[in-house]
């Protein structure tokens, strides 16, 4: 995992555990009912909104780091391709040069006789 996705998680669980620590507190704090379910309420509707931007930024992460191995796995499927072209370039060359030296030994061999 790089640096900068432990950094994104740390944040993420940093912003979590916040509110649900205010969360706690709310509960515990001594006021009356009906002001506690408000300010659940309130942090309820704002944890949604943070846990949606949280959601909306790995998306965003995840598409580039797709986007990334398809761009890196394109370029070595090309590579391979051309090292696999370049090869058999080779092969053909030099079978064709063995096929020449086949050809040229019998026609030696019947100049000399």
């Amino acid at each position: 995992m790089s640096s900068k996705d432990e950094s994104l998680s740390f944040i993420a669980g940093f912003v979590i555990g916040g509110l649900v620590g205010a969360a706690v507190a709310l509960i515990l704090a001594p006021q009356s009912g009906e002001e506690t379910r408000a300010q659940i309420r309130e942090k309820g509707i704002e944890l949604k909104s943070r846990a949606e931007d949280i959601a909306e930024e790995t998306r965003r992460r995840v598409e580039e780091v797709s986007a990334e191995a398809k761009k890196r796995s394109e370029e070595l499927q090309t590579r391979f391709q051309k090292a696999l072209d370049e090869t058999r370039e080779e092969l053909v060359s030099r079978l064709e040069a063995i096929q020449k030296g086949k050809g040229a030994a019998p026609a030696e061999a019947e100049a000399e006789a």
